[in-house]
């Protein structure tokens, strides 16, 4: 028997196909088991054009059966088979896909697809398998033929006998290698897990000889092993379902059967849409944040399917970043698919998915904001810091999506509040939205800085995020009105009259001030009368774009820069402290500096900011005490 050549061309593939198209071996069962369903599908579409044949789906089935003594693993359809022809043009010229052909013969209409439409897929065999046998018997025909290659060099096609109509394809498994382990690839356990991962949604049952144990009669003491016949495949996958059918059960037994997390999902939402692109969703909201996800190690991303075959574990281009939160699967009939069936081409069709799906999940979001609060709360106690971290990067590109899902803790309610609620309570003669920065809400209650503000009885935005203040800075403002920290150098707020009073205390006190600020150098920018203290002897602001809790966040990072902000130390001149300064200054120089040192560490504790000298201030703690 003469062996027939692979074209040039075709070798060059195969060598291609073997050692780098595909980035997993596991893989070529995914790809042999979609050739056998597409098999069975042509027989199904052939019944719908030929009255004298009949399509009985539970006569149709794939068995996947593994043979460790001999090394083999043998794949068998039911579908329409192979003539000696068809062997030959589709399985000796690589990327020749018989199911391309079919489509385009029986002008096949939408709502009726065959995934395998490159005929490289089978070729994946040659990933775990020195030799690969095909049996084939053709629908309408006596004879059946063998096709049989050990690679790149070549191929037989003989006359064989076959019972039945349908495919059998046989792998002799490769040997172990110090680098690889073939032999998982016999392994009942390791057979099914990749079945469920990748075609846990053909259409048609998927079997295996499934070895157990039971208790010997008569003897419960014993066992013995006995084998059964198992469909592997759910077939059924619960996105094809009507949503009327499913209840809340249902959709929370997928998601941890999918192990997407150990929790109940907050929520869940369930797409079918047919229009310019098909496709169908089950998105799920989770109720708890996973241990990685703040880690290099979190990989976001929906599982993506193209008619119930898994392509993509991760397809991170369905998700933006700032809802990388969300778990999930998607299944489309109209995805353009690479030659390997694993990646996507970055078309239009993606795209529009992912456009769709985020304004499905932003609508979901704002839905339970609005109708289920307390799950809303909890969601955003768990994700809330990274639609913030959505806000700020991409230069702001995502805040017009993002603002009204924004919540921040709220001086006056207590509780958390959304932007529109506040600017909803805002007085008219009220200009900005007030906010103050603290480690914890308990902190940035005493803070100093919220005084006039809240004396004001304006309400006060609760900054305990690193990254709530530069996503302020990115957004701006919200409907029309500015934001604000209680630390800002000018809030907008002083009384008229005060203001020519502090003015007044300004010119009155300058030598005092800028002896201060000398004692100070490089330290503070600036000395002066504070126009919002009430209570307090000292605090500190800032001037320009750089706040203290900015600084200490960029100054926590990696590449620490050391920015600093524009700082500036107000003191109170109605407070008694400020009677002891003025003396000092005409009758002690010393204790001025021994105050003003003191004052200014006292301004950096009530930050959260770190004394430079904790032993000098100690010490000057003592001096004072004497």
């Amino acid at each position: 028997m003469a062996k027939m050549e692979f074209q040039a061309e075709s070798k060059r593939i195969l060598e291609m196909m073997i050692n780098s198209i595909y980035t997993h071996r596991e893989v070529f069962l995914r790809e042999l088991i979609s050739n056998a369903s597409d098999a069975i599908d042509k027989i199904y579409y052939k019944a719908l054009t030929d009255d004298m044949l009949s399509f009985d789906k539970d006569s149709y089935y794939i068995k996947v059966k593994a043979n460790q003594e001999n090394r083999t693993l043998t794949i068998t359809d039911t579908g329409i088979g192979m003539t000696k022809e068809e062997l030959e043009n589709n399985l000796g010229i690589i990327a020749k896909s018989g199911s391309l052909a079919f489509k385009r013969e029986n002008e096949l209409k939408d709502g009726f697809d065959i995934i395998g439409q490159f005929g490289v897929g089978f070729y994946a065999a040659f990933m775990v398998a020195d030799v690969v046998t095909v049996i084939s018997k053709p629908l309408g025909s006596e004879e059946a033929y063998k096709w049989e290659s050990e690679g790149a060099d070549g191929y037989t096609i003989e006359p064989t006998t076959k019972d039945s109509v349908g495919t059998d394809i046989i792998l002799k498994i490769k040997e172990n290698t110090e680098d690889e382990n073939y032999d998982e690839y016999l392994e009942e356990s390791r057979l099914r897990s990749i079945i469920k991962k990748y075609s846990d949604f053909i259409r048609y049952p998927i079997k295996m000889d499934i070895t157990s144990s039971r208790p010997k009669q008569d003897k419960e003491d014993e066992f013995e092993d006995y084998t059964e016949e198992q469909t592997i495949n759910s077939m059924v996958p619960i996105w094809r379902k009507n949503k009327s059918e499913l209840t809340d059960e249902d959709y929370e037994k997928f998601y941890s059967e999918k192990r997407y997390g150990f929790d109940k999902p907050l929520k869940h939402i369930h797409i079918s849409v047919d229009g310019t692109i098909r496709y169908q969703a089950i998105l799920y909201i989770p109720e708890k944040m996973p241990f990685d996800y703040y880690s290099k190690e979190y990989e976001k991303g929906l599982e993506l399917y193209a008619n119930g075959i898994l392509i993509m574990n991760k397809c991170a281009d369905l998700l933006p970043d700032y809802f990388s939160f969300v778990k999930g699967i998607v299944d489309s009939e109209d995805l353009s698919l690479n030659i390997s069936r694993e990646m996507l081409q970055h078309d239009r069709q993606l795209k529009l998915i992912a456009k769709n799906i985020n304004k499905k999940i932003k609508s979901e979001l704002q839905n339970l904001l609005k109708n289920e609060r307390e799950k809303y709360e909890l969601f955003y106690q768990a994700f809330g810091r990274q639609l913030k971290y959505g806000v700020y990067s991409d230069f702001g590109a995502n805040k017009d999506v993002l603002q009204d899902l924004l919540m921040f803790y709220s001086s006056t309610e207590k509780k958390l509040v959304t932007l529109d609620e506040y600017v909803s309570r805002m007085p008219e003669d009220q200009k900005f939205i007030y906010y103050a920065s603290g480690e914890t809400n308990a902190r940035i209650e005493k803070l100093p800085q919220t005084e006039l503000v809240a004396d004001k009885g304006y309400e006060i935005l609760y900054f305990t995020d690193e990254i709530d203040e530069f996503a302020i800075r990115m957004l701006m403002n919200y409907k029309e009105k500015e934001f604000k920290s209680v630390s800002s150098g000018d809030l907008g707020i002083e009384e008229d009259e005060n203001k020519g009073s502090s003015e007044t205390e300004e010119k009155e006190n300058k030598e005092l001030f800028a002896t201060m600020k000398d004692i100070l150098s490089d330290k503070i920018k600036d000395v002066r009368v504070s126009k919002r203290l009430k209570t307090h002897p000292v605090c500190l602001s800032t001037d320009g774009e750089v706040t203290i809790e900015m600084e200490k966040v960029l100054n926590m990072m990696p590449d620490n820069q050391n920015i600093k902000a524009d700082k500036v130390l107000e003191i109170n001149t109605h407070h008694e402290v400020f009677q002891s300064l003025k003396d000092a200054y005409e009758n002690d120089k010393e204790k001025l500096r021994l105050f003003t040192n003191l004052l200014y560490n006292q301004a950096l504790l009530i930050e959260g900011l770190p004394i430079q000298d904790p032993v000098e201030f100690t010490n000057d703690i003592c001096k004072m005490m004497k």
